[in-house]
């Protein structure tokens, strides 16, 4: 059985825990690998391994950074193949789809290769006689990313390219369910001419979790996931003195005019709810029907998606034809095809019901067909859970402005878009709604890597959003300093007032 180990001070390390836990390849079921579970100590020896880098490369020039970041860029770019083959082994994505991860991923790299720029500070000249102000921001110290497992690749890269880029060194827990991108992009970073002990990759559970969140030399926690986890995540760590980010769960709603053009828009909401088999913060779980009582318009939606998601290529992430491939684990599968059922039983209808989906030749897979329950209510447990699955649920509103303030009483803020004609609707939607990303006619709304990614309410626990201004903002802090060069014939005695300009 291949052995997974951590990666700290620039080489494979073993640790000193003897605590494993399987990785499978969702598609036939089979275990591949087992990955090393950290210790305390293990994570103690990543940190403090982290923290000496800290002393040189936090003096590194931004010239250094930047060609040690561009030659990270090109060597990621060469190796997109291998990633995605990586990525759909073991979490069960099709290898398409991974290499648009890994795209997306880069374009945080390239926009962090832009440090030079970045942090350029301000500057303002005679302020007062003979005085001059500047900011400037330097570096936080070690930084720690808690990753999912549904980017193995991209989320890692929202975070480190940033971190590293300001001048920070820093420690990554990805999800132990698929490791091995981040041990990958390790040796990337080596091999691009990164210090060791400036990247650093530890694997396990909550005891490596909390280890980092108790650390008292990490000085910053960027974390995505559950929102419970978010919640815990910025509350140990902020307690402990940590600066936080912590992302956390979505429930995103597409709102459907009867304006909307039906065969465009059942395109981009299957795409969006079954790409990736529904494992995305970003997929639109919940579409919303607009229509006025004893409009046709729901039903309508309804059979055009339904008839969409059953010609959905199901299969195998390594099949060049599949189009959505297994969910991560069984235990994942199970807890979705127990919501469905749940949906049946509290009076939703299931329009395509996935359950009991059988690949040839993946008998064993974890997979779960493309699901649409229409008639949803917002007291559903379909409705109100976080499915993370290949799940649509199809919810009636008989105005823009109830569905508006149907998204504003759900707990989570994440993502929303409409799709509609009119642009009076888009812009009071967009300026109603209570949600930090969103889209007009376009479904998964992930900003560029030069806008920050994030969300509102219960998806964002902590000030500052992910990559991006907001994320170079998070991994420094700003110095202001204000200065006198005083002639030594013109100087003059010092004043017990306070300083006012003159």
């Amino acid at each position: 059985m291949r052995t997974i180990n951590h990666w700290i001070g620039g080489k494979p390390a073993t640790g000193s825990s003897s605590r494993t836990s399987p990785v499978w390849n969702p598609a036939t079921g089979e275990q591949q690998a087992e990955v090393v579970l950290a210790s305390t100590e293990d994570v103690d020896t990543a940190v403090r391994t982290a923290a000496a880098a800290f002393e040189q490369w936090s003096q590194s020039s931004l010239s250094t950074r930047a060609k040690v970041l561009f030659a990270f860029r090109e060597l990621v770019n060469a190796r997109t193949q291998d990633f995605a083959e990586i990525i759909s082994d073991e979490h069960g994505k099709v290898v398409s789809d991974a290499r648009g991860e890994v795209q997306r991923g880069l374009e945080v790299v390239e926009y962090a290769c832009g440090i030079p720029t970045l942090l350029k500070g301000e500057y303002s000249d005679q302020v007062s006689g003979g005085v001059d102000l500047f900011s400037f921001r330097q570096p936080l110290g070690v930084c720690a990313g808690i990753t999912p497992f549904n980017f193995p690749a991209m989320v890692p890269m929202w975070m480190y390219p940033v971190a590293i880029a300001c001048g920070n060194t820093f420690v990554l827990k990805p999800s132990e369910r698929d490791p091995s991108a981040s041990l990958l992009a390790a040796e990337l970073w080596s091999e691009a001419g990164l210090p060791d002990g400036v990247f650093n990759v530890v694997h396990g559970d909550k005891e490596a979790v909390d280890a980092l969140l108790d650390h008292p030399e990490v000085a910053a926690v960027s974390f995505v996931g559950s929102t419970p986890i978010a919640r815990y995540i910025h509350e140990r760590g902020t307690a402990a003195g940590k600066r936080v980010q912590a992302l956390g769960g979505a429930k995103n709603h597409a709102i459907v005019l009867p304006d909307a053009g039906i065969d465009y828009t059942s395109d981009h909401l299957v795409a969006a709810a079954f790409g990736s088999a529904g494992e995305r913060c970003m997929a639109i779980s919940a579409a919303v029907a607009v229509g006025p009582p004893g409009s046709t318009a729901g039903d309508e939606l309804v059979a055009a998606v339904s008839e969409k998601a059953r010609a959905v290529k199901v299969g195998s992430g390594r099949d060049a034809d599949s189009e959505m491939g297994p969910v991560v684990t069984a235990a994942a599968r199970d807890r979705i095809v127990g919501l469905i059922g749940t949906g049946a039983e509290q009076g939703a209808t299931l329009a395509v019901d996935g359950r009991g989906l059988r690949v040839p030749g993946y008998e064993n897979g974890f997979f779960v067909g493309p699901t649409v329950i229409d008639n949803v209510t917002t007291e559903m447990d379909v409705y109100r859970e976080e499915i993370f699955g290949p799940v649509l649920s199809v919810v009636r509103a008989d105005s823009v402005d109830e569905a508006i303030a149907l998204i504003n009483a759900n707990p989570y803020g994440n993502g929303t878009a409409i799709f509609t004609n009119s642009g009076e609707a888009a812009r009071r939607f967009q300026r109603g709604v209570n949600v930090g990303m969103i889209g007009i006619n376009v479904p998964i709304p992930v900003p560029m890597a030069y806008y920050s990614f994030g969300g509102w309410k219960d998806s964002l626990f902590g000030d500052k959003h992910i990559h991006g201004p907001e994320g170079v903002s998070f991994y420094t802090r700003a110095k202001v300093v204000t200065s006198r060069w005083p002639r030594v014939e013109a100087a003059s005695g010092s004043s017990f007032h306070f300083p006012t300009s003159n």
